[in-house]
């Protein structure tokens, strides 16, 4: 008998990636579209004027710093929720915040992790999806949710970092330096770097952390003073 209670299904074989198209889709409730990690400040900057530049910025931001070091802790993440290991899910989680360099791009990962995580454990609730207190990165809950669920960890983390990459094209289009059918082939010309990121960070260890975007960072500072603003970062 149906009691109206939400059911946690048991995900097998191909069906096993079908939550990440919930969970990274931008109905998803984490207010990822408030977001640009700086890239409001770029265009502001004119370091992203165009196709081309939109599409270096991002190459960077992957290889060099957010999108490798996010690949990292959402592997150390998911693989501590498979092994029940709640210290070491800790250690992922406040290393991940620590990596911010602002607070802008602290409250960037925070409340879109904190978010997730909260709609996650409300609606596709697992034993195996234990809690965190207080705030939480947004890499590292997604490795939580896929862990529980047994979602694949590769397929996983290509699926954040291609979300990541759609997430930013989406903030140039809105900023206007691209059309939307640029902003397609941004996408696509990025995808086999996001590919080629997800492969290494199956076999890097938290020490290999690590990032030289450091105009990036310096902008999250810039951004916070900035006459006019669309985005929270």
């Amino acid at each position: 008998m149906d009691d109206g209670s939400p059911k946690t299904p048991g995900w097998r074989g191909e069906a096993a990636i079908l939550p990440l198209f919930a969970w990274l889709s931008p109905s998803y409730p984490v207010g990822c579209y408030a977001y640009s990690h700086t890239l409001e400040w770029a265009v502001e900057a004119g370091d992203v004027s165009d196709e081309a530049s939109l599409v270096a910025w991002l190459t960077d931001l992957l290889m060099l710093g957010l999108g490798r070091n996010d690949a990292i802790l959402l592997n150390h993440a998911y693989r501590a929720v498979e092994q029940g290991d709640h210290e070491a899910l800790e250690t992922v989680n406040e290393l991940a915040l620590a990596l911010a360099p602002s607070a802008e791009l602290h409250l960037e990962t925070s409340q879109q992790g904190r978010s997730f995580l909260d709609a996650t454990l409300a609606a596709w609730p697992s034993p195996r999806l234990f809690g965190l207190e207080g705030d939480v990165a947004f890499p590292v809950a997604i490795g939580m949710a896929a862990a529980a669920h047994g979602v694949p960890l590769p397929i996983t983390t290509q699926a954040y970092l291609f979300g990541l990459v759609q997430t930013l094209v989406s903030a140039a289009i809105r900023l206007a330096p691209i059309g939307q059918t640029a902003g397609i082939r941004v996408s696509a010309a990025l995808a086999e770097i996001v590919q080629d990121i997800a492969r290494q960070g199956m076999n890097l260890a938290l020490d290999d952390i690590g990032g030289s975007t450091f105009r990036a960072d310096l902008g999250s500072f810039h951004h916070e003073n900035q006459y006019t603003r669309l985005f929270r970062s």
